[in-house]
């Protein structure tokens, strides 16, 4: 195997991986921007995947190779549906915000099992026949190296999450909405003196990190594990609210982390095919994602400074 070829297979795995984790940590940045703790990011992944699943296998006939990339929409759309449940209870409920986020983990795999045993009388479904496949770069993938490396049979959802993680950084920081959502989770009292809405705009940021959730969920589900069952999405969203935090609550931050926490996971796969580390046992590369997710938390979570009202309730003053 050639230098180029193993640097494109490392890129593309990586990117595969990655992108299910920019997309849920994206979405975690837009709540705690709120004030919003969303620990339940992993419980929306979850719908989100159960959901894609369910609508591909469901409506393949009908819309063929679209239909992954409408079940994507179908995740977020789930997502938003899901999140509302967190978003209720802390904000209007004022519930904690942990307590509320860890039912949401809870609640989502056993509602997603109960379906799936429901409508097709087993613990998983079967496999889709359409996946989130492979696409080549008509034009720049003749471009001699880097073509090869990053157009080239590659994982395009990869790029609209990228594309997508600049654009949150422009919301949030160069616009009214990003402006007034980073004021409801620094200083909720003296935006209310403002005028601004903190509910609506928590609202905002909790339904938001819904809809990018449960994208990221689909997007692993019919790229990675091709199926839902209990195990499908093992640990996905925490693995995002660690790069949310390892990249200080900045989209471009997080989306950092994500593609470091996607290589991570990548060399579980592709290992084998590696000559550097062919010979590290393959137990060590599986679990070096999670192992390296407790690093960055035990390390980074006291040194971040995030929005100073995240994780506050908030009572409208009279």
């Amino acid at each position: 195997m050639s230098v180029v070829t193993t640097i494109a297979l490392i890129v593309t795995s990586t990117l595969v991986y990655s992108t299910p984790l920019i997309l849920t940590s994206l979405g975690g940045t837009f709540s705690e921007r709120s004030g919003i703790v969303n620990v339940g990011l992993e419980g929306i992944m979850v719908m989100g995947a159960f959901s894609a699943i369910v609508f591909n296998l469901e409506m393949s006939q009908q819309f063929g190779i679209w239909t992954p990339w409408l079940a994507i929409l179908v995740g977020g759309a789930v997502g938003v549906l899901f999140s509302l449940i967190h978003a209720v209870a802390t904000i209007s409920f004022r519930a904690d915000h942990i307590i509320s986020g860890t039912v949401v983990n809870l609640m989502a795999p056993a509602l997603g099992v109960f379906l799936i045993k429901t409508w097709y009388g087993k613990g998983q479904t079967d496999n889709i026949r359409y996946n989130l496949g492979y696409f080549t770069f008509p034009g720049l993938s003749k471009i001699p190296v880097i073509g090869q490396i990053f157009f080239k049979n590659t994982f395009l959802p990869a790029y609209l999450a990228i594309g997508i993680a600049v654009l949150a950084w422009f919301i949030i920081f160069k616009t009214r909405f990003g402006l007034r959502l980073r004021s409801v989770g620094e200083n909720p009292q003296a935006a209310d003196t403002l005028g601004i809405n903190v509910y609506r705009f928590r609202y905002a940021g909790v339904l938001i990190s819904g809809l990018l959730g449960g994208m990221g969920g689909a997007v692993f589900a019919q790229a990675i594990s091709g199926n839902f069952s209990v195990g499908t999405i093992v640990g996905q969203g925490f693995i995002s609210m660690a790069a949310m935090i390892f990249g200080k609550w900045n989209p471009i931050g997080a989306m950092g982390a994500a593609l470091f926490f996607g290589f991570a996971q990548s060399l579980s796969i592709i290992g084998a095919q590696l000559p550097v580390i062919s010979s590290v046992p393959p137990v060590l590369l599986q679990i070096s994602p999670y192992v390296l997710t407790i690093i960055v938390l035990v390390a980074f979570l006291g040194q971040a400074s995030g929005p100073k009202a995240n994780g506050r309730n908030y009572i409208k003053s009279k």
